[in-house]
C-alpha cells in the first residue's frame, strides 16, 4: 500500500470512484470507519473519534512534536482494530452477550478484586442459565480470571497491530495499538510494561479513552474524578496533570456535545502530515476492515473476502469495467461492517433465533450503510452494500426493496452473498457442493435473486482456475 503525504487536503466529493481516490484523505475513510470498530465494543459510534479529539488535545498540551502527532491521530482512530478477534473467545469465556461485557468493563477498575468486579461477574457471566450451571461459569471464570484476561489482551494487541501494520501505517502506530491496555504501575497487558517503559502513545491513548467513556456514561466531573483516582496506577501522573489544565482552560470537552464530530477530528490531522488516498490505499483498507469484520466469528471466517471473489467473478462475467469492478470488490469486502454491532451469542446461537434474535440480525445492514455514508464518494457504495439482504420481491432487509430499488450491482451482491453462505465451510458443516448450491440459488430466481446474475456466477465458476479461487 501507498500512504502519500501532502500538505493539500482538499477533497473533490463529486468526483468519479476512480478520480476520488487520488484525492481523498485517508482519515476521511477511517475516521467513519472507526464507529464499526465503537460498535464491537458496545460504544455509541463516534467514540474512537472523540477519543482522538481528546487525545490530541492532550499531546498538544504536552508540546508533541508534528510528526508525532500525525501518528498518535491515527494510532487513537484505530485502537480498536483488534477488538474484534476475541470476542468469540469472551463469548465462549462468559457464555453470555460479549458486547454488553466489552462495554461495561470500561466503567469498571478491573485490575481490582472487589465488590465492583464481583457485580460486574454477576452481571454478565452466563446470564440467562439455570442457575447451578451459573454458579460453575462463575467459579470457572473466578479462577481463570487473570490468565484469560491477558489471553484476551494478547489477542486484541496482537491483531490490532498486525492491522495497523497491513494498512502501511507506521510501526509506531502499531505499537501504541499492541500496548493500549498497559497501566502505569505495571499490572497492565500484555506485557505488564511500567511507567515510561510504556509508549506515550498507548499512556495517552488509554487515558483518553477512559475520559471518553466516562464522560458519555457519568459525566465530565466524573471523568476527570476517575482520572485523578487512577493517576499513578493505570495513568501517567504527568499526563492527568494535562488533563487537568485543559479542564481548567475548559478546552478539554469543548465541542465535544456536537452529534456529529468527523468534521472537528479531520482537523486535527497535522496539516504538514495529511495522508493521502491512492487506489492501493483504498483497497488495502478495505482488506484491513474485512479482516476485521470476518475475525468475529468462526462461523464466518472469510465469508467478507468470499462474497467479494464472488461479486467480482460476476461482475466480469457480466462485462463489467475494471473501475466497476473495483467498486464491487470493495462494496463486498465492507457489506457486514454493521455484523460487528451483533453478539456472538446470536451470530454462534447452535439453535433457531428467536423474534428478538432475528430483529437484531435484520439492523446489521442498516449500521452498515449509517458507517459507509460518511465516507467522502461512498455514497453508491453504501447503497449496495446495505442491499446485500434485499430481495427482488421486497422480502429481504433491512428496507424491503423490491426489483425497482435494487440495480444490477446490488442484485449481485445479493447472490454473491448467499453463494459464499453456502459454500464456504463453516465449523458446523462443510461448504456444499455446487450443483447443491445452484439448485438452491435457481429455486429463489426469478421471485427474489436475479437469474442474470445468478447465470453469471454459474458459468464463471465453471471456469477451472476461477471456480477453485471462489470455493477456497
Amino acid at each position: 500500500m501507498h500512504l502519500l503525504l501532502s500538505a493539500n487536503a482538499s477533497q473533490d466529493l463529486s468526483a468519479t470512484p476512480a478520480k476520488a481516490a487520488a484525492v481523498i484523505r485517508v482519515c476521511a475513510v477511517l475516521s467513519p470507519l472507526s464507529y464499526a470498530l465503537d460498535l464491537t465494543e458496545g460504544r455509541p459510534m463516534g467514540h474512537s473519534v472523540r477519543a482522538c479529539i481528546i487525545g490530541m488535545r492532550i499531546a498538544k498540551h504536552i508540546g508533541m512534536p508534528i510528526a508525532e502527532q500525525a501518528d498518535l491521530f491515527y494510532a487513537l482512530l484505530l485502537k480498536d482494530a483488534g477488538c474484534s478477534s476475541n470476542s468469540s473467545k469472551l463469548f465462549h469465556i462468559l457464555a453470555a452477550d460479549e458486547i454488553r461485557a466489552k462495554r461495561n468493563v470500561k466503567l469498571t477498575d478491573w485490575t481490582k478484586v472487589g465488590w465492583d468486579s464481583l457485580q460486574y461477574a454477576i452481571r454478565h457471566v452466563a446470564t440467562g442459565k439455570p442457575f447451578l450451571e451459573r454458579m460453575q461459569t462463575l467459579f470457572r471464570v473466578a479462577a481463570k480470571q487473570q490468565t484469560e484476561s491477558r489471553e484476551l489482551v494478547q489477542i486484541r494487541c496482537e491483531r490490532g497491530a498486525a492491522i495497523a501494520r497491513r494498512m502501511g501505517l507506521a510501526d509506531a502506530v502499531a505499537q501504541a495499538i499492541y500496548s493500549l491496555d498497559e497501566h502505569w504501575n505495571g499490572v497492565g497487558y500484555p506485557e505488564k510494561l511500567v511507567g515510561a517503559q510504556i509508549p506515550i502513545f498507548s499512556r495517552i491513548m488509554n487515558l483518553a479513552q477512559t475520559l471518553e467513556v466516562f464522560e458519555v456514561c457519568r459525566g465530565q466531573k466524573a471523568a476527570l474524578e476517575v482520572a485523578m483516582v487512577r493517576s499513578k496506577r493505570w495513568f501517567d501522573p504527568d499526563l492527568v496533570k494535562a488533563v487537568k489544565s485543559l479542564s481548567l482552560q475548559g478546552t478539554l470537552w469543548q465541542g465535544l456535545d456536537k452529534e456529529v464530530v468527523l468534521e472537528d477530528v479531520l482537523a486535527l490531522e497535522p496539516i504538514e502530515r495529511h495522508l493521502m488516498a491512492d487506489d492501493a490505499t483504498l483497497d488495502g483498507i478495505c482488506d484491513a476492515f474485512a479482516e476485521i469484520i470476518d475475525n468475529k466469528s468462526p462461523f464466518t471466517f472469510r465469508h467478507s473476502t468470499g462474497v467479494a471473489a464472488a461479486a467480482v467473478a460476476m461482475s466480469r462475467q457480466l462485462g463489467f469495467d475494471e473501475l466497476d469492478v473495483t467498486f464491487m470488490r470493495r462494496a463486498a469486502l465492507l457489506h457486514d461492517l454493521g455484523k460487528l454491532a451483533v453478539s456472538n451469542e446470536i451470530l454462534e446461537k447452535p439453535g433457531n433465533l428467536d423474534a428478538g434474535e432475528w430483529e437484531i440480525i435484520k439492523t446489521h445492514p442498516f449500521y452498515s450503510y449509517e458507517i459507509l455514508r460518511n465516507i467522502p464518494t461512498f455514497s453508491e457504495l453504501a447503497e449496495v452494500a446495505a442491499s446485500h439482504h434485499e430481495k427482488l420481491d421486497g422480502s429481504g432487509y433491512f428496507r424491503g426493496y423490491t426489483a425497482e430499488q435494487m440495480p444490477l450491482k446490488s442484485r449481485i451482491l445479493a447472490v454473491a452473498d448467499i453463494y459464499d453462505a453456502l459454500v464456504a465451510d463453516r465449523p458446523y458443516r462443510e461448504g456444499m457442493p455446487l450443483e447443491k448450491v445452484f439448485a438452491i440459488l435457481e429455486k429463489d430466481a426469478p421471485r427474489a435473486l436475479d437469474p442474470v446474475c445468478v447465470e453469471a456466477l454459474r458459468t464463471a465458476c465453471g471456469l477451472g482456475s476461477l471456480g477453485k479461487a471462489l470455493s477456497s
